[in-house]
């Protein structure tokens, strides 16, 4: 049997989970995910003061089904009773495990004091945290940071410890700075100075793109769980290679006709998971395609006709004439 991480009396096989990520990973994405080996999946990003006043697309964000288990519910907020009624709220969709984020970077986000401003005001998110605990009862509360503010200010240790007196059942570091958001490197260093710091698990986000990444994860930070993000973009199946890495057994990634395969299939499944006519989801569809042509030849002239996509039709032609190209290459 493979390892597993308990959070809070969540299990959770210890190969590699999906990060929360808002406008990538919908439930089409996270089903796909889990298909593929992903051992843990997190909703996108949701308003807790939304929530609170009954958003209703705030509030369709937190619905779990059973395939996607075990899966977070992640909510933003920066004031304690908001959050404390938010968590009450999900409470009624079921998740196995509530997520805080504390370490989104974007500023319409940042601006209202949630997301990594909270690394700025230690004292304020462990009040959140605990208010959150508090309501949470018996389902665990995790809270995903970064390393820190800027370059000047990393207090990811600092903060990881006065979430853990919070209450909180996990901590989840993406080792860049807010100043950073998604440029640069990750540093792992700061997430084994977290593992160290704290009693609780900790799970290592940043920079894992194939099983490699992941391993080096592992090895250099001892975190109980590595956490995927952009690594995941067009490529569902690494969770397979990593799975099977842990396992020693062989993986052979997908050749391009597999791909495009994987690609129509994801496609299809946000068309029929979306209350929204093709036309109009497909929309939403139009990057994921793109990605899963990430690395060809040509890939460049395939992704722009990717965002110009209207129909599944489309899709099946366009991944059609991909596959033709990738052959006359010989590629695989």
């Amino acid at each position: 049997m493979p390892e597993t991480v308990n959070i809070g009396g969540v299990e959770i096989l210890r190969t590699a989970a999906l990060a929360p990520m808002a406008s990538v990973a919908d439930r089409a994405y996270r089903l796909m995910c889990r298909e593929y080996g992903a051992a843990y999946v997190v909703s996108e990003m949701v308003s807790a003061k939304g929530i609170c006043y009954s958003d209703r697309k705030t509030a369709a964000l937190c619905t779990v089904t059973d395939e996607e288990r075990p899966m977070a519910v992640q909510l933003f907020g920066s004031e304690p009773d908001f959050m404390a009624e938010a968590v009450k709220i999900v409470l009624e969709y079921r998740p196995d495990i509530i997520d805080i984020n504390m370490g989104c970077p974007v500023p319409k986000v940042v601006n209202t004091g949630a997301g990594s401003a909270l690394m700025r005001d230690i004292p304020l998110a462990a009040r959140i945290t605990e208010a959150a605990v508090k309501a949470a009862g018996d389902v665990p509360v995790t809270i995903k940071i970064r390393s820190g503010w800027d370059k000047e200010h990393i207090c990811a240790v600092e903060m990881a410890k006065a979430l853990e007196a919070s209450g909180a059942a996990a901590v989840a570091v993406h080792g860049r700075t807010r100043d950073q958001f998604y440029s640069g490197t990750a540093d792992r260093q700061v997430i084994a100075d977290v593992v160290n710091a704290v009693s609780i698990p900790v799970i290592g986000n940043g920079d894992i793109t194939d099983a490699d990444s992941c391993m080096d994860m592992y090895r250099r930070t001892g975190c109980a769980l590595a956490m995927i993000g952009r690594g995941s973009y067009g490529a569902p199946f690494i969770f397979r290679e990593i799975a099977a890495r842990l396992a020693g057994e062989d993986y052979s990634p997908p050749g391009v006709e597999e791909r495009m395969r994987i690609m129509l299939r994801h496609i299809s499944l946000m068309l029929e998971l979306s209350d929204k006519p093709e036309h109009l989801a497909i929309h939403e569809a139009r990057k994921h395609a793109a990605w899963y042509m990430n690395g060809y030849y040509g890939s460049a002239k395939f992704r722009g006709r990717c965002y110009q996509l209207s129909s599944y039709a489309e899709a099946e032609e366009l991944a059609g004439e991909f596959i033709t190209l990738q052959r006359a290459r010989g590629a695989e």
